[in-house]
């Protein structure tokens, strides 16, 4: 399999109290196409610090990371952030006032990739692919379930095109049954589309479904056997 994310030595940290506290240190992980992927870890030991520095919401101090062999330096973390991933987060951040529908369309709007031009008919394909019909889909997110939401989050992180998805506990605020859904659509989408899937997770249940287990600590990724 080809490598689509590689980290190089990342470094992170801050000062605290005028200490320093390094959070990443020379942390160094290739990620491959159509894996899921899940990262435990310590509260506190930067499992987010880090989904936040591969997805380009944040800057590594040092060191380099690689998308499909070329750095984000040289490709920009916008253009990045715009045509290369996508990224569900625990509280959702959809747009309440926006029907499900609406806001898997939003985010064919920020985008280079090329897209068929039918952007609704996709996006109720999309919205479908995840569990949710159409008659949901046309509702508001306020008159959705967590659960429902999530899968609106996870269809919007597609409607891009991209190859890489992040998930930052994208099941902390759901029951089991429905934590189990989810997982069943992240392994969906690696085995039949080929994603790659990487989920920052507390749960040693939904970790157990994945892929590929790491586990963060002192700074650096584990594989766990």
């Amino acid at each position: 399999m080809s490598t689509v994310l590689k980290l190089e030595n990342i470094k992170y940290g801050y000062e605290d109290g005028g200490f320093r506290r390094d959070i990443l240190k020379d942390l160094s992980y290739e990620f491959e196409e159509g894996k899921f992927y899940t990262i435990l870890g310590p509260s506190g030991s930067g499992k987010t610090t880090l989904l936040s520095i591969m997805a380009g919401l944040d800057k590594q101090d040092s060191g380099k990371i690689y998308y499909k062999g070329k750095s984000l330096d040289e490709i920009g973390l916008y253009k990045y952030r715009r045509n290369n991933m996508g990224i569900v987060f625990q509280s959702y951040n959809l747009i309440s006032y926006l029907t499900g529908i609406e806001n898997v369309l939003v985010a064919m709007t920020e985008t280079d990739n090329k897209l068929p031009k039918n952007h609704k008919e996709l996006g109720y394909a999309l919205l479908e692919m995840v569990g949710i019909v159409q008659s949901k889909a046309d509702r508001t997110i306020n008159k959705l379930s967590g659960g429902e939401q999530q899968r609106v989050a996870i269809a919007r992180s597609m409607a891009s095109n991209v190859d890489l998805i992040f998930a930052d506990e994208p099941t902390g605020n759901l029951d089991t049954e429905t934590a189990n859904e989810i997982v069943k659509i992240f392994q969906m989408l690696t085995e039949k589309y080929g994603k790659t899937i990487i989920v920052v997770t507390h749960s040693d249940e939904v970790s157990k479904l994945s892929d590929s287990r790491l586990f963060l600590k002192d700074g650096k990724l584990i594989d766990i056997e």
